[in-house]
Order: structure tokens, then sequence, then C-alpha cells
């Protein structure tokens, strides 16, 4: 089954490579979706795809790449959108 999460991350995750290394793990998991900065300094995503596939990148979210330091990840489940694909917004 196919489900949608609104993401937003806390912590140390702009300016260490978040957003390409999110599109790279979503791209690699085949979902769908964008990730962009926001001017509080966190990370917001929405990410839609096969509920097992979500769950995974939602793992990986929790701690990002190397230089990240997620301290806070906040979720809310929402209607799916039909992204064609993911991207950096």
């Amino acid at each position: 089954m196919k489900v949608h999460w609104k993401i937003t991350l806390l912590g140390k995750v702009q300016g260490v490579w978040f957003r390409k290394s999110t599109q790279h793990e979503a791209r690699k998991l085949g979902l769908t979706g964008f990730v962009k900065n926001e001017k509080d300094g966190s990370v917001y995503i929405e990410v839609e795809g096969e509920e097992a596939a979500v769950s995974e990148f939602v793992a990986w979210c929790s701690h990002g790449p190397d230089l990240a330091s997620v301290k806070n990840v906040s979720m809310t489940k929402s209607d799916l959108e039909g992204f064609n694909s993911f991207v950096i917004a």
C-alpha cells in the first residue's frame, strides 16, 4: 500500500549535503516527492511510495548523511499527491 508522509527534521541539517543525500536515498528506494530547506534551519520533506520503502527512508532520515546531526523528526500522514519523481525544491 502506498503512503504519503510530511516530515520535518531539526538539528544540523542544512549545509551538510542533506537535500542531495535525501534525494539519492529516496530515488534508490523508488520513492517520489521533494525535499527543501526551510528559513528556520529545518529540512522539510514530502515523500510517498510503498509503505516498507517509506519506513526505510524515514529510518535513514533520522540520522541523515555523515555530517548531519538530526535532533528531532516530526511526521504527519497525508493524502497521496501522485508525485512523478523525487526532487530538491
